[in-house]
């Protein structure tokens, strides 16, 4: 039996008819939509804002809520999605990531009736962007140290602060914001044109550049109380609830860019000649090919776990921190590989293997860096909290 050199623990037999058909109509989708243009959209930092139509049409949005105009999916035909629509570029894999992970499930799992039925269904069919709110300047991994504030007037709120690196935002219509109250942490829906709100772009990337990321400014907006997410506990617990959400989803998206680089290098060096015989016949090369698809395969293998857990309600956020930052290291060492097995060829967006190196170095960033992942194992290990 030959294997699928991408795939050497047969991870394809695992997977349902439907699964595998929501997989093969987005992996398609990423083929004839996406490849043909993303290139000249990374270099030209242009986010292609006229492909969120046809997400929405996939039903895609919203993935795993129940209701709403949403399809209610599987975690793992959700993880799917998210590994085709990154083996296309992460930009495209974190836009749905925010819109359905970060905003969208937070709002099913902690917003009123009102809410719901206000911005969920609108949000799945791509008429509503959203963008989610927590990180601050000085300093990302710390949540806790934020400095926006809301004050509560009455039955309004008066929020004032700034949020960074926040993707998605130069083209939301809604903000989940998170703030600081008199109480603690709290999250707010605010609509971008609310007096007082703003959103600037972040220019010269050079990472995620096919992706639209931005900084908020709040001088003294505005909202009624009924735009706080009523189901919130104070505190932090349900933005980071969200985060585990979005990390799922990053766990499985990096193996699609590192399946991207892997086929590349293994094409060009199975066609580059050197010395009368093809690259892939040299030890040298073999060996790190193998290596590569080693990396591959542990990875999907953990994404499965993952998923097989989320399904039975046994998901762990340390099983996420352990899978997040097994498979953004992984990706990004397959990535700066094959850059390397292509040669000089390999630093052109004309291949696809820089493009996802330097998507990489956000995505193993984003969400959780490799330390706050490991420092998350080791107080479970521990008993100890060494933040």
């Amino acid at each position: 039996m030959a294997l699928d050199p991408s795939d050497l623990f047969d991870f394809d037999s695992e997977l349902g008819t439907e699964q595998r058909t929501i997989r093969d109509v987005v992996a398609r989708f990423v083929d004839e939509k996406v490849l043909p243009t993303i290139a000249r959209d990374f270099d030209a930092q242009r986010f292609p804002r006229e492909l969120i139509a046809e997400l929405a049409d996939l039903g895609i949005l919203g993935g795993s809520i129940e209701g709403y105009d949403c399809p209610g999916l599987d975690p793992l035909s959700y993880g799917l999605i998210c590994q085709q629509l990154e083996r296309g570029d992460s930009a495209l894999r974190s836009f749905v990531s925010v819109q359905s992970s970060l905003c969208m499930y937070p709002i099913d799992a902690f917003g009123s009736a009102e809410q719901k039925s206000r911005y969920l269904p609108a949000m799945a069919r791509g008429e509503l962007i959203g963008c989610f709110g927590l990180t601050e300047s000085q300093g990302g991994s710390d949540p806790g140290a934020m400095r926006t504030r809301a004050e509560r007037r009455g039955d309004e709120w008066v929020l004032t602060g700034e949020k960074t690196w926040i993707t998605n935002a130069p083209i939301a219509d809604v903000a989940l914001v998170w703030a600081s109250t008199a109480e603690g942490v709290r999250g707010f829906l605010i609509d971008t044109d609310t007096t007082g709100f703003e959103a600037r772009e972040i220019e010269r990337k050079y990472s995620l550049r096919a992706s639209t990321t931005g900084t908020i400014f709040l001088d003294d907006v505005v909202i009624p109380d009924s735009q706080r997410l009523p189901g919130t506990e104070v505190g932090l617990k349900a933005a980071l609830a969200c985060l585990t959400q979005a990390r799922f989803g990053i766990a499985f998206g990096v193996l699609g860019a590192a399946e991207a680089c892997f086929r590349e290098a293994l094409d060009y060096c199975g066609t580059r000649e050197m010395f009368g015989r093809p690259l892939s016949a040299t030890q040298g090369v073999q060996l790190r090919l193998a290596e590569m698809a080693r990396k591959l395969a542990t990875g999907q293998t953990l994404a499965l776990q993952l998923a097989r857990n989320k399904a039975r309600g046994r998901l762990h956020p340390v099983q996420v921190s352990i899978a997040k930052w097994n498979n953004c290291r992984a990706a990004i060492e397959i990535a700066r590989e094959a850059r390397d097995l292509l040669g000089g060829a390999g630093i052109t967006s004309e291949h696809a293997a820089i493009r996802h190196a330097l998507n990489l170095e956000s995505v193993i960033t984003y969400e959780g860096t490799e330390t706050v992942h490991q420092l998350a194992v080791g107080r479970e290990l521990t008993g100890h909290n060494a933040f």
